[in-house]
């Protein structure tokens, strides 16, 4: 299994809308012309392959994981660290708030049953209700 479709923070680059499999030229196109890019600069193959995120260029996690010779921030002895801390803003546009759990899961299940799973764990996030005791449902689990 590519390494290259999660990050080592546990974001599932495999989802995401800049991922070289996913984008349209239609997206880069609207996004370049927000991020003050050209589309070319935001097609993502992966921070471990072009050595940081595409919008920012560098990524202080993925050069810690680096660092200490390792795949994914849970097999750190410091995981979970303030790089992974949730937080508020833009919650309800990135999956930040899911690195975490993503990295839970991926020890928990292996990489390649993950990528499998990514896609609803991410859609649970971004579409689900919360239902107190059971946690986020789409409407067809409900």
């Amino acid at each position: 299994m590519n390494l290259n479709f999660i990050a080592p923070c546990g974001v599932d680059c495999v989802n995401c809308d800049f991922f070289y499999q996913n984008c349209t030229p239609a997206f880069l196109e609207r996004m370049a012309t927000a991020a003050g890019k050209t589309p070319s600069e935001l097609v993502c193959k992966g921070c471990r392959e072009q050595g940081g995120c595409p919008l920012t260029g560098t990524c202080d996690t993925l050069a810690c994981i680096r660092q200490q010779g390792k795949d994914f921030c849970y097999e750190c002895d410091r995981f979970p660290c303030e790089r992974l801390l949730p937080a508020k803003d833009k919650a309800d546009k990135l999956p930040h708030n899911l690195k975490v759990y993503n990295l839970c899961r991926i020890k928990a299940v292996g990489l390649s049953r993950f990528i499998e799973e990514a896609k609803r764990i991410r859609d649970c996030y971004f579409n689900g209700s919360m239902i107190i005791g059971k946690g986020p449902q789409l409407p067809d689990d409900m």
